[in-house]
């Protein structure tokens, strides 16, 4: 297992709880949290777990379009959609000319695209994306929105695969909601500075509803950890 170098915004909060540790993109995860048993009654309610150790590309510019078609990556059509990506990578259009290209665990896409962008390109230029990454899943999950969060996320078409920038509990987020095995499964962008104050306020609230912190493994257990 390669020695974690990075820190997730969220590891002080998971290093109070029981959990089992892994080592993915250099970055210490909370592979489990508990016991099997208490992570399957969490899901059962809601479901959180950090997502901080994704590999991510930020770029923006008139260029930055036409230079990830380029780079074999398509960008959703429309303003404030997302695509998917192979292996469960996403690449979501934060504006007309700005994007943001995630990895899931085992791919390199995003890496690559970061080495071919460099400083920048004529028309294209990289944007510095450290974000605080959540997952949230469970049948509980809109009731736990509906009490930290102004917007109706049950209005949307989530077939259209809206992404949605609003304020939960006063911190600024990106929110791509759905659907799991007939659940509800949100995934959650922060900046790294709020993130702690922002996943404290979710814990609580999930806990009052039954559900609380599991680890990845949990709702990703085809995952390969590293021990």
């Amino acid at each position: 297992m390669n020695a974690p170098v990075r820190t997730s915004p969220l590891h002080s909060a998971l290093s109070e709880l029981a959990a089992q540790w892994t080592t993915i993109n250099q970055m210490q995860v909370a592979a489990h949290i508990g016991t099997p048993a208490e992570e399957r009654a969490k899901q059962q309610s809601i479901a959180l777990t950090d997502l901080s150790h994704r590999k991510r590309c930020g770029l923006k510019g008139p260029g930055a379009e036409a230079w990830l078609k380029s780079v074999d990556t398509e960008p959703p059509a429309g303003i404030n959609q997302w695509a998917p990506l192979e292996k469960f990578g996403l690449v979501v259009r934060l504006a007309t000319s700005e994007f943001l290209v995630e990895d899931n665990i085992g791919q390199d896409h995003a890496d690559r695209l970061r080495a071919r962008l460099g400083g920048g390109l004529p028309g294209v230029t990289p944007v510095l994306r450290q974000d605080a990454a959540m997952a949230l899943a469970g049948p509980r999950v809109n009731e736990l929105l509906l009490q930290t969060c102004s917007f109706d996320f049950a209005a949307l078409n989530l077939s259209t695969r809206p992404i949605v920038m609003t304020s939960i509990i006063g911190v600024s987020a990106l929110v791509i909601p759905g659907t799991r095995d007939g659940a509800s499964f949100y995934r959650l962008w922060c900046d790294a500075t709020y993130a702690l104050y922002l996943w404290q306020h979710l814990i609580q609230i999930a806990e009052e509803l039954g559900g609380g912190a599991v680890g990845l493994a949990a709702l990703f257990p085809n995952t390969k950890l590293e021990h």
